[in-house]
């Protein structure tokens, strides 16, 4: 058995209690990823009032193949005009990096519409402001979506 002299004892003890109590102090997940995730999450229940309510008053989305719009109201009506076919949306993340306010996400969006699936694979870049998203940017192909979402509404 190995004998500490006390003082070393009290010494690893002290770093123990503080390096508890800085680990307490940063979770394992920073602020601005759980809201991104969270929104992210929010999707599946295709309510635009919602989705518009993490924006900042002045906030930007941008789908990157349209033009960016801008004000939470303007953003509301935005999506609310998008997903009036879809029937269900599942958003699965497949890679979130995180650095202070900025949130970037590798997504597959998996949605149904008119009985028909419409997977997009997405690239989200998000901006945040005091909990709020200050930008979202939105990558995407965009004849795979009008390709998809034609053959969907076709089918039926």
């Amino acid at each position: 058995m190995i004998k500490l002299p006390y003082k070393c004892l009290a010494l690893l003890m002290c770093i123990t209690i503080n390096l508890n109590s800085i680990a307490q102090a940063n979770p394992t997940m920073p602020e601005n990823e759980k809201i991104i995730r969270e929104f992210i999450a929010s999707w599946s229940r295709l309510d635009a009032d919602e989705l518009a309510s993490y924006f900042t008053e002045d906030g930007t989305y941008h789908n990157i193949p349209s033009s960016a719009v801008q004000g939470r109201d303007n953003i509301q009506q935005f999506i609310t005009g998008f997903i009036r076919p879809w029937e269900s949306t599942d958003w699965e993340i497949v890679s979130l990096l995180t650095d202070g306010d900025i949130v970037m996400v590798e997504r597959l969006d998996k949605t149904v519409v008119a009985g028909s699936a419409v997977n997009l694979p997405c690239f989200g870049y998000f901006e945040l402001e005091d909990g709020k998203i200050k930008m979202w940017r939105d990558y995407f192909d965009l004849a795979t979506y009008t390709s998809a979402l034609t053959e969907a509404l076709q089918s039926n």
